[in-house]
């Protein structure tokens, strides 16, 4: 299993970012191996957090490569005061059953 968060702190969003962003989740929930995401604002510095969850790193790279992606990224500066991306491979992940969770159901074992 492989997450990638991106976080990101908002600049000023406008009708093409937006019709980007929606356009790039949707592709990226087609990709192969997709099994879910989740996204917050963090309220105390206004930075924004979305992970997208994949069982393998072929539907990242093909995230990576989508020509809407490129063009965000390469226009990510209009928007943007600066953004992180954290590729991380999960070993693990638990829970109670309670809360609602793209990995909720997965194990390693």
């Amino acid at each position: 299993m492989f997450a990638a968060t991106f976080i990101f702190e908002k600049k000023q969003f406008d009708e093409r970012f937006h019709r980007l962003d929606e356009e790039i989740a949707a592709f990226a929930r087609q990709t192969t191996s997709y099994v879910g995401e989740e996204a917050w604002e963090n309220p105390q510095n206004g930075r924004i957090c979305t992970v997208y969850y994949w069982t393998d790193m072929s539907g990242l790279h093909e995230l990576m490569q989508h020509p809407k992606h490129l063009e965000a990224k390469a226009a990510q500066g209009d928007w943007l005061n600066g953004y992180q991306v954290v590729i991380a491979q999960v070993l693990h992940a638990y829970n109670d059953n309670i809360l609602e969770h793209p990995l909720r159901d997965w194990s390693a074992d």
